[in-house]
């Protein structure tokens, strides 16, 4: 079922160009999917049907709708799984709000007396700078920011890993450097006594492969990286959803309760970390969005081979442009650049006129770039499994006619 009604002609070309992502003009160019990427069609319509069809509570009744509600999610879980290649038997998927959220309400339950240091690296999202700084001060624990070579390996001594909690991105959203150690970092974590917790936002489309080799504890992500709903995944250890000391409770989390004490289903752990009712059409049309990135193949292509090819088309074209300092040192999916004779906000705006969007500023990531690297504003373009060679090209051609028309 299609959820926009008929056609024109405007449409139907558009069609020809994205499918499943009709509803966007052929004249508009959406470059910010590090941010949030663009929902396909059966994403929507899955969503669609569930507030149409059986728009009900799960977990709670015992009715048709209920019933149906409680296999799609449990279907999502399941699926979760099997797209990062874990067990059933080691993992739980939870669902939250977002990243931010699924990474604070691990982070503020850890056990005191537990862990010994904190640990980050200096390129993290806000969603990471500050939970950690929050959960050292908790747990009455040093913390400690540590470097990132650039190709996105964190740089680390195994001795000094004793009893760490490890937080950090497995991809940046500045320069889409990944954590090239990410196998070997859990490891010598796990060996040291300590755990690793995973920032999988900008990885769990276009480097899903590095994370299902990796033996994490955790890993927060949201839908609205993977062309999914706004939702948040918390997919986890049950030996670590046991160790929580739980603060943040509710509805849902109830096996036994007395005057002063409660018992959380024991079959369920994951419900722990899902106080609340849930955001079942984002489950639901999280399932559908994995589903989805299965099968879809962006002009014909496999997903990775179109991303390199549009990267590489844009990281050539910025380059080639006078004035422009580009941070990546390689073509990647996320490219951030400034230019030396235009404020970013204003090439921002200027090519917005033009029906082209991109993010200017910080992108949540104040310490590295604002305080450490001591960058102007800066400008980013992400690309998202919607952007064909037609988007790229006319952004080149619209960014070099602003920047020679500022000189």
């Amino acid at each position: 079922m299609r959820i926009f009604g008929n056609k024109n002609k405007k449409e139907e070309s558009a069609s020809s160009i994205r499918k499943d992502f009709e509803y966007v003009s052929e004249e508009t160019v959406y470059l910010d999917s590090a941010c949030q990427t663009l929902r396909p069609q059966p994403v929507l319509d899955a969503m669609n049907e569930y507030f149409h069809k059986y728009n009900a509570c799960g977990g709670r009744v015992k009715y048709e709708w209920g019933r149906r509600v409680d296999e799609e999610v449990s279907e999502t879980r399941a699926k979760v799984l099997d797209f990062l290649g874990k067990s059933a038997k080691e993992y739980q998927v939870a669902f939250t709000l977002n990243t931010t959220y699924g990474l604070n309400i691990l982070l503020h339950q850890l056990p005191v007396g537990v862990y010994k240091q904190v640990i980050t690296s200096e390129v993290e999202h806000n969603s990471v700078f500050l939970p950690t700084i929050i959960a050292a001060k908790r747990l009455n624990i040093p913390r400690k920011i540590l470097s990132r070579a650039e190709d996105g390996s964190l740089i680390y001594e195994k001795e000094g890993l004793t009893g760490a909690v490890v937080v950090v991105n497995a991809t940046s959203n500045i320069d889409g450097r990944i954590l090239q150690n990410a196998k070997t970092l859990a490891s010598d974590v796990h060996n040291a006594g300590g755990i690793l917790v995973v920032d999988g936002a900008q990885s769990i489309v276009g480097s899903a492969s590095l994370l299902r080799e990796v033996d994490f504890d955790a890993l927060c992500f949201s839908g609205h990286k993977m062309h999914a709903p706004s939702i948040g995944v918390i997919v986890v250890k049950k030996q670590l959803i046991d160790s929580l000391d739980l603060s943040f409770v509710g509805g849902g989390m109830v096996e036994k309760l007395d005057e002063n004490s409660f018992s959380a289903p024991l079959n369920d752990p994951f419900c722990k970390l899902e106080p609340g009712l849930q955001d079942f059409s984002g489950i639901i049309g999280l399932g559908a969005s994995i589903d989805w990135l299965k099968t879809y193949k962006p002009e014909g292509l496999k997903q990775e081979d179109q991303k390199q090819k549009l990267a590489d088309m844009v990281f050539e074209g910025i380059s080639s442009l006078e004035g422009i300092n580009i941070l990546n040192n390689k073509p990647s999916a996320t490219i951030s650049f400034y230019s030396q004779d235009i404020d970013a906000h204003r090439l921002a705006a200027f090519l917005s006129q033009q029906d082209i969007m991109v993010r200017s500023g910080y992108f949540c990531c104040h310490y590295y770039l604002q305080n450490l690297k001591k960058y102007p504003p800066l400008l980013r373009v992400s690309l998202g499994l919607q952007n064909t060679e037609k988007d790229v090209k006319k952004f080149l051609e619209v960014l070099k006619k602003i920047i020679n028309n500022v000189k």
